[in-house]
C-alpha cells in the first residue's frame, strides 16, 4: 500500500507528502482537529483544494496518527 508522510511545519500546521516526496496538502489545527488541506500544481501554479488528493479536501482526523491518515486519505 502506498504511504503518506508527515513533516512537522509549525504546531498547527503539517505537510503531508507522498511517498514520492510529492506534496500533496497541508494539516491544519482548527478547532481542535486536524483538517486536510488538498493542493496540487497546474502549469507550474498553487491549486488550493486540488492535486491527487482533492477529493478529500477538508477531511478531519482527531489525531496525527500517520497510518490512520494514509489509510482515510489514500483509501477513504
Amino acid at each position: 500500500m502506498p504511504r503518506l508522510t508527515l513533516h512537522a511545519v509549525n504546531e498547527g500546521v503539517v505537510a503531508v507528502h507522498l511517498a514520492s516526496d510529492e506534496p500533496v496538502g497541508h494539516l491544519k489545527r482548527i478547532g481542535g482537529v486536524w483538517k486536510f488541506k488538498a493542493m496540487g500544481y497546474e502549469d507550474g501554479s498553487l491549486v488550493p483544494g486540488g492535486g491527487p488528493l482533492t477529493h478529500q479536501h477538508n477531511r478531519c482526523f482527531a489525531t496525527l496518527d500517520e497510518a490512520r491518515i494514509t489509510e482515510g486519505l489514500l483509501e477513504g
